[in-house]
């Protein structure tokens, strides 16, 4: 369960509407939200941040010192404050997955993401919108904040003693106020608009490597999403367990959706759809997020990062330009630890025997002697391209680097930074 507001939740005491928490704005219908903690860096999607804050505000630094008293006993803090929740409200539990390791870890990101973007408005708006939205296909409703806050502050209070006064806790209580009515005015306006799920039958089941497979699904209901957007995707194998995946392709014409899927070690969703799903399956999509999108106004050139299952948006984004009918030159890398790994390469060449303005250059990675970023720097100059990078966190974080050195300004290096653990589909 993420923690509203925070990413992250903690120790609460009465649920319902009132108490320290309560929202000072509740929205008029109920709220679905998704109670279920998917808190990570990578929910914020592609992070565009905005101009660094020179000076952090005073709610900022008692928020930034109260995680850094209880990082070390992270574990004990997230496993006192589901206790707490689910004692005083047993009914939320069944909003969270079975097994609940996973999500322990999420909730100390979550607020560890919360507090590095505390006072960069736009990121931290732009995260907790889409965390709010996310939050529907739990069944999250505005009610359930309240108490979540009250558990995260207990939770804070009772390991964070050497650093918690009232000043302190006045922050706590600041912060998350204003950030849960971010997202639950989010899910409100979402609720107006979307379902907060669609089922989508399993069309075709793809298996390309012995652990990767191509998934096309078709909703029920009309999706609309972006090329370069990811969503997540539950099955019927584990409820209530949602991982991320990105779209494989722009939207079609015939409204099928597809997904690159690597089966990953102690990978329950990831398994179940590469060796499990077949066709007439039916799983469940949340909505679509993510902001590693291509700006059609711009005649820029494209610099595409794309490493694993990475490939997978970086594909629906050459495709996506190539159906605006522009010549903007694409230069892709498509890097893989061995050939064998390669495993989406042939549509990659056919893109570009079609396209004179795409180039595809794989890269392998040969004993640790040739890495993706070092490949980028054998070519160039990249100083005009916008650039996108999609792969495992470490490739992306090199790749960034890498695009940073070539002389590509921050602003124009988007990437959706999930973390691991969700983003490979465990």
């Amino acid at each position: 369960m993420d923690v509203p507001a925070i990413r992250s939740a903690d120790d609460g005491t009465s649920g319902g509407e009132g108490g320290w928490f309560a929202p000072q704005r509740q929205p008029t219908a109920a709220v679905e939200g998704g109670l279920q903690p998917v808190v990570s860096a990578g929910d914020l999607g592609p992070v565009q941040r905005s101009a660094p804050v020179r000076e952090a505000s005073p709610d900022a630094v008692l928020i930034r010192r109260t995680l850094a008293e209880v990082v070390p006993v992270a574990d004990e803090v997230t496993s006192y404050f589901y206790a707490m929740l689910f004692v005083r409200q047993p009914g939320l539990r069944a909003l969270f997955p079975p097994a609940m390791d996973v999500q322990r870890d999420r909730l100390l990101k979550a607020l560890l993401t919360a507090a590095e973007h505390i006072d960069d408005v736009p990121v931290l708006v732009e995260y907790l919108q889409n965390l709010g939205r996310g939050h529907r296909k739990y069944g999250t409703r505005a009610e359930h904040y309240p108490v979540v806050g009250e558990c995260l502050i207990g939770a804070l209070s009772r390991y964070a003693g050497a650093v918690w006064d009232g000043v302190t806790e006045a922050a706590w209580v600041r912060t998350y106020t204003t950030l849960s009515q971010v997202m639950i005015d989010a899910a409100a306006a979402d609720e107006l608009r979307a379902p907060a799920w669609w089922y989508a039958e399993v069309v075709s089941r793809e298996l390309r490597t012995e652990n990767v497979a191509i998934l096309t699904v078709r909703p029920g209901q009309p999706y609309a999403f972006r090329a370069g957007q990811y969503t997540s995707l539950e099955t019927p194998w584990w409820p209530r367990i949602w991982r991320h995946y990105s779209f494989a392709s722009p939207p079609r014409s015939d409204g099928l959706l597809t997904f690159h899927v690597k089966a990953v070690p102690a990978g329950w969703v990831s398994n179940a759809l590469v060796h499990r799903a077949r066709p007439g399956d039916v799983i469940r999509l949340g909505p679509p997020t993510g902001s590693m999108t291509v700006d059609h106004t711009r005649d820029s050139g494209l610099l595409c990062l794309g490493g694993g299952t990475g490939i997978a948006p970086i594909k629906a984004l050459v495709e996506d330009v190539a159906e605006r009918g522009t010549r903007r030159p694409v230069e892709v890398f498509y890097g893989a630890r061995s050939e064998h790994d390669l495993y989406d390469i042939d549509t990659m060449l056919r893109l570009q025997r079609s396209h004179p303005w795409l180039e595809v250059r794989p890269v392998v990675d040969r004993n640790g002697m040739l890495q993706l970023p070092d490949a980028l720097r054998t070519f160039g100059p990249w100083t005009d391209c916008d650039a996108y990078v999609a792969g495992p966190p470490g490739m992306i974080r090199r790749g960034v680097d890498a695009l940073g050195e070539a002389g590509i300004p921050r602003e124009r290096i988007r990437h959706d930074a999930v973390e691991e653990l969700v983003r490979t589909g465990r």
